[in-house]
């Protein structure tokens, strides 16, 4: 560092990487200085410059000995565990400054010698008493992985047998084709015949301990509740997702169009990952990309960013801090709330240019045999890559990172509008289903992604709930094969609710 160096810091004041005292008054405020430089990104602690006014005065040859002394001491000594300075010395007319270059802590929480753990907030510095904050420093450096924690009082029963299939059938590919164990035989098999077929004489028990989803100590890992549990919430009550659908742009709207209610967001990774998926299908505009007059609509927003956008939300958030996903859509915007500041001193232009570092390493490299993602970083690189107008916020002090997708009105073409009315949907005597349904016989069908009672679904389309209205709206539907009941023995019980059947090709 030059005089030069010293003269530019006047411009830019105190900012979280830097701090200037004129001397040192209050060796206690300087190792809690130290603290919070360490705790955060690193930074320079610049002794003999006047932080008001960004003046140096310059200290002695005697001074300058003195205080290169001291703060060595204090590194050592007010900073548990102790760091490492790199002090440098720099010559200004009438004498010289100190600079003390403290790197970012690779051992964190550091605390002063009173137990207070300090981290950077602007130009000052505060304390930190929240658990999960601490759970987020010791996670970067790698002494703390919350994936792989033990969840208490959650077994083998509790957990999804076809999720778990779907699985191993992909981890496993290759040595289960081998020994024949692919189509009907794997679906008819139990899971431990599955596991004994991938390795002779291992149940699912000593498979998943093998693979570290069950701790030494006998308990299911995090990472395991998350990707394979029926009902996860149970455990992990705050690992899951609010979507909402608002009518207008703002949060504090007391009206909204479409919301997942938690009922139905309750499950694993790949369950929450179709229901967020279908909201956001049955609530973003279709938009017709071709002149063609019968071409099938896409999304406004093209599905394979909003893929990417929603499994690293899913894979990537903190497990640390005890909050949702947030997920709304406005009449302007999408906005994809996940919690957790980017890990590792990663920023916004990093993960843009395909910089990968997982925040969760355990559950990343398992995740990629459930979810639809390549696991090398390229992930947002594709999502951006056909132009999409994104913004990426990172805030560490709302420890959260956002997404903002703007909704620019119909982007690529024209609504798909070509069908008019709502003509009742037929099924042919071989009892294949017609696809002529309308505009608004598919955004019922979209809509009952999850259950819904008759009176939500005339309500999404503007209509009152009549029982002419069911007849014409929602029946039609089930009798195709579209819609089913959940109650199909009492048709006409008051909890009735229709959901969607995944039609397949």
């Amino acid at each position: 560092m030059t005089y030069e160096d010293i003269q530019q810091l006047k411009s830019t004041a105190e900012e979280t990487r830097l701090q200037m005292k004129e001397r040192i008054i209050d060796k206690y405020d300087i190792g809690c200085e130290l603290v919070a430089l360490s705790n955060s990104r690193g930074g320079d602690l610049v002794i003999g410059v006047n932080d008001k006014t960004g003046e140096a005065n310059p200290l002695t040859y005697k001074e300058v000995q003195e205080t290169t002394a001291m703060l060595g001491n204090l590194a050592s000594g007010n900073v548990v565990p102790p760091v490492l300075l790199d002090i440098e010395n720099v010559k200004v007319n009438g004498g010289a400054v100190v600079v003390a270059h403290v790197k970012e802590g690779l051992n964190k929480p550091y605390r002063d010698n009173k137990g207070v753990v300090w981290v950077k907030n602007g130009a000052d510095k505060r304390k930190v008493f929240d658990n999960a904050e601490l759970a987020e420093m010791m996670t970067e450096c790698g002494n703390y992985a919350p994936d792989e924690t033990g969840v208490k009082d959650i077994t083998l029963d509790d957990l999804d047998e076809a999720t778990i299939k779907e699985f191993l059938a992909n981890k496993f590919k290759t040595v289960l084709a081998q020994k024949g164990m692919i189509g009907d035989k794997l679906r008819k098999s139990s899971i431990n015949e599955v596991c004994g077929t991938i390795v002779a004489g291992h149940d699912l028990n000593r498979l998943f301990r093998n693979l570290r989803f069950i701790r030494p100590d006998g308990q299911l890992t995090c990472a395991a509740v998350l990707l394979f549990a029926k009902y996860t919430q149970r455990w992990l009550h705050t690992m899951t997702a609010k979507c909402i659908c608002y009518v207008g742009n703002s949060i504090a709207g007391t009206q909204f169009r479409d919301k997942v209610d938690d009922a139905d967001m309750e499950g694993n990774l790949l369950h929450q990952f179709n229901i967020i998926m279908a909201f956001f299908k049955r609530n973003l505009k279709s938009v017709q990309t071709s002149e063609e007059f019968n071409s099938q609509g896409q999304l406004e927003i093209p599905y394979i960013s909003i893929v990417e956008f929603t499994v690293n939300a899913l894979v990537h958030r903190s497990l640390n801090w005890n909050a949702p996903i947030r997920i709304f859509i406005f009449d302007d915007r999408v906005e994809i709330h996940s919690p957790g500041a980017l890990p590792n001193g990663l920023s916004v232009d990093d993960i843009v240019a395909g910089t990968s570092m997982p925040r969760n390493a355990f559950l990343f490299s398992n995740a990629i045999y459930l979810l639809p993602y390549t696991g090398v970083g390229s992930g947002i690189q594709r999502a951006v890559s056909n132009g999409l107008d994104v913004q990426f916020t990172n805030s560490e002090a709302q420890h959260e990172f956002l997404i903002t997708i703007p909704r620019k009105g119909n982007q690529g073409g024209k609504e798909n509008n070509q069908v008019k009315g709502d003509n009742k949907v037929r099924s042919t005597r071989q009892g294949k289903k017609e696809t002529n349904l309308t505009k608004r016989q598919r955004d019922i069908v979209n809509f009952c992604s999850v259950p819904r009672s008759a009176g939500e679904i005339m309500a999404r389309i503007g209509l009152t709930n009549q029982s002419k209205n069911k007849a014409k709206y929602i029946l039609p539907l089930v009798e195709a094969g579209y819609l089913e009941m959940t109650n199909p023995d009492n048709p006409k019980v008051r909890n009735q609710k229709y959901r969607a059947i995944i039609q397949k090709d």
